[in-house]
């Protein structure tokens, strides 16, 4: 994977951002996750880095997965669903800028960050169920663990879409900002956890979190196992087609 799809600034206030450069949609593979996973590995090693800002170059934050590489199958989501859990293990806070849409597992990567600072523009859509899909990237632990378990079963059932207001409302973003204003929101946000103390904050964060890695890492192989199933039925094609031409599913449970 080239350099030039994922940035990555450090400043002298401890905080580092890390941009993701594939616009509009800025679409992950295991190769992007990877490479997440590897720097903020990298940059909790420097010894200088205390937080860090997760943001995107263009009009959204992260449409999802891409599916264009369904020739890797099964490999490249084991691959993807490894990363993920690196990234969950890491051990700096991560503060998400997120613009636009987080969309299926972008709302996945969106909830391996910390905090999450959104504008009212700002949409979260956990569609699966609209692809006669399953959840992944551990949405199925991360999910309900911010936004309380009856929200997250009534997101992931209807799969409809929320803005920025309705999810600092429900607990699912932290801070509610201009447009505009959605990075320097996060940077502030990081830069406020980067003037504390750091052995004190890793200390905090891995208190609070406790074992959620190994969940995230219990719950991706779950998650794998039904996402591999439902993709042989006919309600996934259906799903798939139904988004692609912009019209309600017509699903028969088969």
């Amino acid at each position: 994977m080239s350099d030039d799809e994922v940035g990555v600034a450090t400043g002298d206030d401890h905080v580092a951002t890390i941009e993701i450069r594939r616009p509009p949609n800025n679409f992950f593979d295991a190769a992007l996750i990877t490479r997440l996973a590897e720097v903020t590995e990298d940059l909790a090693e420097d010894g200088d880095t205390r937080a860090v800002v997760l943001c995107s170059e263009g009009k959204h934050f992260c449409a999802g997965a891409n599916f264009s590489r369904e020739g890797e199958g099964a490999g490249e989501t084991v691959r993807l669903y490894d990363a993920a859990v690196r990234l969950f293990r890491q051990p700096l806070p991560i503060v998400a800028a997120v613009q636009g849409a987080a969309v299926g597992g972008g709302l996945g990567l969106a909830l391996a960050a910390d905090f999450r600072v959104v504008a009212p523009e700002a949409r979260f859509t956990a569609n699966f169920a609209l692809l006669g899909f399953h959840q992944g990237f551990g949405i199925s632990v991360t999910l309900p663990r911010v936004v309380g378990p009856q929200a997250a079963m009534e997101l992931l059932t209807t799969g409809r879409r929320i803005g920025g207001e309705e999810a600092v409302r429900i607990g699912l973003a932290d801070r509610l900002v201009a447009q505009a204003e959605v990075r320097a929101g996060a940077h502030a946000l990081a830069a406020d956890i980067a003037a504390a103390a750091p052995l004190a904050v890793r200390s905090i964060r891995a208190t609070l979190r406790g074992d959620l890695a190994d969940q995230v890492a219990a719950a991706v192989d779950h998650e794998r196992i039904e996402q591999q199933r439902l993709m042989r039925t006919a309600d996934f094609r259906e799903g798939v087609a139904s988004v692609a031409e912009r019209r309600p599913g017509r699903f028969t449970g088969h």
